[in-house]
């Protein structure tokens, strides 16, 4: 266990490497409070590197993390990329439109701005308002992977990587970064294509906080040094105002057992050649228990919408 001293030490090193921006739309932003639940953040994930210009850059992948009132769960719901949403406008010159909703973050034109577009985006789909948000260089995760020495990746399907030619066989693997993240990036010949390329990617996230938990990191003052550049280098932050080491405090006991995925309810569907995703009428249920801190009854009366990670 961590002393009381040590812990603040440790979230005052990691703060000081965070890249912290205003990444929240105005009206995606929920008014700031004490790091107490219930709390939402939006995490948009990308396996490029960070660029100023965005002009061939979407988004990746589109989590909310709903974190509940006891701070004792959190929840990862996977927004597909390919949902077909409205986009508003933009103070670039966007005039708004109806697209796939991980075309919002090119549209608002540098990483900033897209990530306020899309969240203004998920506001106007949701009703949600947001606790705060962070932008994921998922190739920076691969660093941090291989500090940890790997993560425990679980293949229910032998896939093909299409990057690297790669064969993930079936079972429970120790993967390094490079591994890790190439198998989370796979969606084709999987039997839920994109779904199980979701599922992975919360599967990835959660591995690596069990590993940070397990890893001995904390007694290891060069390795933990390394581990909180690397994560920071790998996060851009908009905490809404509320410190870090309020957060981390918060969700100090916060277990990787205690993290469960979720599908949105939602259906692929075809048109003129190009593949999109629609929302299904059960989908508003999520939202409402989102906005109202009531997902864990949701997903126990919803089960086929919970992702095994």
């Amino acid at each position: 266990m961590l002393g009381g001293v040590g812990f603040w030490q440790i979230v005052e090193r990691y703060d000081r490497a965070l890249t912290k921006e205003e990444l929240l739309n105005p009206g995606a932003r929920r008014k700031p409070s004490a790091a107490s639940g219930p709390l939402n953040y939006l995490l948009i994930g990308s396996d490029e590197r960070p660029r100023q210009t965005s002009d061939d850059q979407r988004s990746d992948t589109i989590i909310i993390a709903h974190v509940p009132k006891g701070m004792d769960r959190a929840y990862l719901v996977s927004v597909p990329r390919d949902l077909l949403v409205q986009i508003p406008s933009a103070p670039n010159g966007y005039p708004g439109g109806t697209d796939k909703i991980n075309a919002a973050f090119q549209a608002g034109g540098t990483d900033q701005g897209g990530t306020q577009l899309l969240s203004a985006t998920l506001t106007n789909l949701t009703g949600l308002r947001f606790d705060g948000a962070a932008l994921i260089n998922f190739e920076g995760f691969k660093k941090v992977v291989d500090l940890l020495g790997g993560v425990r990746m679980c293949v229910d399907t032998e896939v093909r990587s299409i990057h690297t030619n790669a064969v993930f066989t079936p079972g429970c693997h120790e993967m390094n970064g490079a591994q890790a993240l190439d198998f989370a990036r796979q969606r084709y010949g999987l039997p839920g294509g994109d779904y199980d390329r979701q599922r992975h990617q919360q599967q990835l996230l959660r591995a690596i906080m069990e590993r940070a938990g397990a890893a001995d990191v904390v007694g290891n003052p060069v390795k933990l040094d390394q581990v909180l550049r690397a994560a920071g280098s790998a996060l851009t932050v908009d905490t809404n105002g509320v410190p870090v080491e309020s957060l981390a405090f918060s969700l100090r006991g916060l277990r990787s057992d205690q993290i469960s995925g979720v599908q949105l309810p939602s259906y692929p569907e075809e048109g003129y050649g190009i593949s999109y995703v629609r929302l299904d009428p059960s989908g508003d249920g999520l939202f409402a228990a989102l906005r109202e801190n009531r997902v864990r009854e949701w997903a126990e009366a919803n089960p086929r919408w919970v992702n095994r990670l």
